[in-house]
């Protein structure tokens, strides 16, 4: 089974200083068809202005990770965590049995652009934590990067969950394959430009569910901005 969830159709909170969208049911926004997709809870698109952010509040049990697509993130937590995540960059903070954080927009002058992803673990009230790591555009141009994993392998940061986050990015004419097994889950993520995904064309913002799927997906970058593709490789 495929599920398409186009980019126009996700939840839309805008306040003065946010415009967030909501793949999945988050905060004032509730659809009870989208509730996640096996432990990927959230996957919220977040644009916050210059100076502005989210004041500290505190999360337990959810493994929260933060994907810069543009300008620079601030983030500081009250277990020693802190740091300012750049295009690239992939943050973790595993909440465990409960943490207090903040995450503000690092510029005074530029909007930041980042996705804000939840995962639920498969272990409750470990210890919280915190680690970020960059990972080179150019070493992602049409080959797959483990950028999350739960052993850190290739280099990945480490999350408490039998996940697997992928990423690719495509130029025009690039392309890409992945092989699904069906007794894995998997969610694939358009984060920036366009691309074509077996024979669905994506924009940024869209998105396609796998459940109980084989073969190989097949991908190929499109005009324009060069294509950021995530993939989830999630539990059945």
């Amino acid at each position: 089974m495929q599920v398409l969830r186009a980019a126009a159709d996700r939840g839309q909170v805008t306040t003065g200083w946010l415009d967030s969208r909501h793949t999945f049911s988050f905060g004032h926004f509730h659809d009870p068809s989208w509730m996640g997709w096996g432990p990927l809870r959230v996957i919220n698109e977040d644009r916050v202005a210059p100076g502005a952010g989210f004041p500290q509040h505190g999360h337990a049990n959810m493994e929260i990770l933060s994907y810069v697509l543009d300008g620079a993130l601030a983030h500081r937590d009250d277990n020693g965590g802190e740091g300012v995540l750049q295009p690239g960059e992939l943050q973790w903070m595993g909440a465990g049995h409960g943490i207090e954080h903040s995450e503000f927009n690092a510029s005074k002058d530029a909007p930041v652009h980042f996705l804000q992803i939840w995962i639920q673990p498969d272990r409750v009230n470990a210890p919280p934590a915190h680690a970020q790591k960059g990972f080179d555009p150019q070493a992602r141009r049409g080959r797959w990067a483990t950028l999350a994993s739960p052993d850190g392998a290739d280099g990945s940061l480490t999350i408490r969950q039998q996940a697997w986050l992928q990423g690719v990015r495509l130029g025009e004419g690039e392309t890409a394959a992945f092989a699904l097994r069906p007794d894995r889950r998997y969610w694939l993520h358009l984060a920036q430009g366009a691309a074509e995904v077996d024979g669905h064309a994506l924009v940024a913002g869209d998105a396609i569910g796998y459940v109980d799927e084989s073969g190989e997906l097949h991908l190929e970058g499109a005009a324009g901005d060069v294509a950021d593709v995530l993939l989830f490789d999630l539990p059945a």
